[in-house]
C-alpha cells in the first residue's frame, strides 16, 4: 500500500519509489511530512548497466544529477510509510520496497499486485477499460489531483519533476479547468473593487 501510496501522494514514478529508504522521509507523528527524492531504480537489464545488474540506479529523470528536491507528503501518506517500516522494517541497503524474497523490487511483482487490487475493486466494466490500467496511473492522477485543487502549475511541476512544457502537454485539460477557476475568483475581485 505504501509504494502505491507513493506513486499517488507523492506522484513518484515506480523506479523512485522502489529506491527509496526511510532515511529519505520526514515522518512527523502528525500533518505533513516530507520525502527527498534522489535516485531512481528503474530495471533496465544487465546488458545495459556497468555492473551487470538488472537495476541501474540514476540520477532523477529531467533534473541535474544531485537534485533532491523535497517533495512534502499529506498526512495520508506519512501514516501508510509509518505503518509499512513497522511491518516490514527496511532491506540491508534501507529500501523500504523490496520483493518477497528480499531482493529489487520487480515492476511485474507489483503489477501482478495492482491487476489483482484494479479486479477487487472496480466494476467489471470498468476493469476492462484502461480506467487505470497500470501503476504509473497513479502518477497521473496524483499529477491531476494537486492540478484540480488549485495548486499552481509551476509548483505541481516542480513536485512531479516535470518541466513546465511536459505539464502543459499531458495535463492540459486540468490546467484548462483550474484556469477557468483562476478567471472567476479575479471576476470576483474585480467586482468587489466596483
Amino acid at each position: 500500500m505504501a509504494f502505491f501510496g507513493c506513486l499517488y501522494y507523492a506522484a513518484n514514478r515506480p523506479g523512485e519509489a522502489a529506491s527509496l529508504r526511510e532515511d529519505d522521509f520526514t515522518l512527523p507523528e502528525e500533518g505533513w511530512g516530507e520525502v527527498l527524492l534522489s535516485t531512481s531504480m528503474p530495471r533496465v537489464g544487465s546488458g545495459w548497466t556497468d555492473t551487470g545488474e538488472s537495476f541501474d540506479t540514476r540520477g532523477l529523470k529531467k533534473r541535474a544529477r544531485k537534485a533532491t528536491p523535497p517533495v512534502p507528503i499529506p498526512p495520508v501518506l506519512v501514516r501508510l510509510v509509518r505503518e509499512h517500516i513497522k511491518e516490514f522494517g527496511t532491506a540491508e541497503d534501507g529500501r523500504l520496497f523490496r520483493a518477497a524474497q528480499g531482493g529489487h523490487l520487480l515492476s511485474k511483482e507489483y503489477g501482478e499486485v495492482w491487476k489483482a487490487a484494479r479486479l477487487a475493486v472496480l466494476t467489471e466494466s470498468e476493469a476492462a477499460s484502461p480506467l487505470a490500467d497500470v501503476p504509473y496511473s497513479l502518477r497521473h492522477a496524483g499529477v491531476s489531483l494537486w492540478l484540480e485543487s488549485g495548486v499552481t502549475p509551476a509548483e505541481v511541476a516542480r513536485r512531479a519533476g516535470h518541466s513546465i512544457a511536459v505539464l502543459f502537454r499531458f495535463y492540459a485539460k486540468a490546467i484548462h479547468r483550474n484556469q477557468e477557476r483562476a478567471n472567476q475568483q479575479i471576476e470576483r475581485a474585480l467586482e468587489a473593487t466596483d
